[in-house]
């Protein structure tokens, strides 16, 4: 799961978005970071094994031409994030617009987030991430901008063209997935282990 998926979860599951979200910045053991972001570390990483290891992820993974499927992975959250703000009334009831405000509210007010996750907090807010998942254009310009950040970008070469092609499996796996990941994440935040509430 990407960034919206992530603050959708948590949001969906009743705990901090800004802590959520800072799962993808945070490195190493849950213990050294703020007990206020504790949980929500835990939670991101428990939504990211299951993501790993589901069959459906798997399958959809295997659909990928050959030269693409290390960074299967990497399209496929970038794709769900897409189908996710896609079909955006189907799966809250707030609006795309007013969740990703509130998103980048919650954002700017937690204190001690990763300093990877506050550099970028300006522009995420100033391009309007969350809401351009939307279309294919800013899945595209996500996808351009995750390449040129890793250090083989030449691994997503064609990579706008070859989801674009699987659309229907992306989504079809996305439909069937993406509910049973709402219903874990909120039997998951009952069981989060003492020491990270």
């Amino acid at each position: 799961m990407n960034f919206l998926s992530h603050l959708h979860l948590a949001d969906n599951s009743h705990t901090s978005l800004a802590a959520n979200l800072a799962g993808d910045f945070a490195k190493g053991h849950i213990d050294n970071y703020p007990k206020h972001l504790q949980q929500g570390l835990w939670l991101h990483r428990q939504i990211d094994q299951i993501t790993d290891g589901h069959e459906l992820i798997k399958e959809l993974i295997s659909v990928f031409p050959k030269q693409h499927r290390r960074v299967a992975p990497i399209l496929i959250d970038l794709c769900f994030d897409h189908m996710l703000a896609k079909y955006w009334d189907e799966y809250h009831p707030q609006s795309l617009h007013d969740f990703s405000l509130k998103a980048y509210d919650d954002l700017e007010s937690c204190p001690q987030l990763p300093l990877s996750l506050t550099d970028i907090l300006p522009r995420m807010r100033s391009e309007n991430w969350l809401l351009s998942y939307a279309s294919r254009q800013g899945l595209n310009q996500a996808i351009t901008s995750v390449a040129k950040r890793l250090s083989k970008p030449e691994l997503f070469t064609d990579s706008t063209r070859i989801v674009e092609r699987l659309d229907l499996e992306i989504e079809t796996a996305f439909r069937l997935f993406y509910p049973q990941l709402m219903a874990y994440t909120r039997i998951w935040v009952r069981k989060t282990p003492e020491q990270y509430l």
